[in-house]
């Protein structure tokens, strides 16, 4: 067919262990509406990851949409730092 490739380089290691992190969370099962809400409106100024899931509910329910909505590309963060309780939000 003629179609070629030139390798780019690698992804810093940071944003590929936290790429593979977030890719557990792409499936709509990981979704809730509701929390989604909640966590659009805190997030519509940045903020930190942890005081974000803890203002919309329970962290450990939160989280998981918290992740899908990342991995979506909804809400954003530096992924050059690794995710963690202190990582930040930038909202959109």
């Amino acid at each position: 067919m003629g179609w070629s490739y030139a390798p780019w380089g690698e992804l810093d290691p940071v944003e590929a262990v936290n790429l593979r992190w977030l890719a557990g969370y792409r499936h709509l099962r990981c979704f809730n509406a509701e929390v989604a809400a909640r966590l659009r409106e805190f997030f519509a100024a940045p903020g930190r990851l942890m005081e974000g899931a803890e203002e919309a509910g329970d962290p450990i329910a939160v989280l998981p949409v918290l992740f899908h909505l990342m991995w979506r590309q909804e809400l954003l963060s530096d992924l050059s730092v690794l995710l963690g309780d202190r990582a930040a939000e930038d909202g959109r």
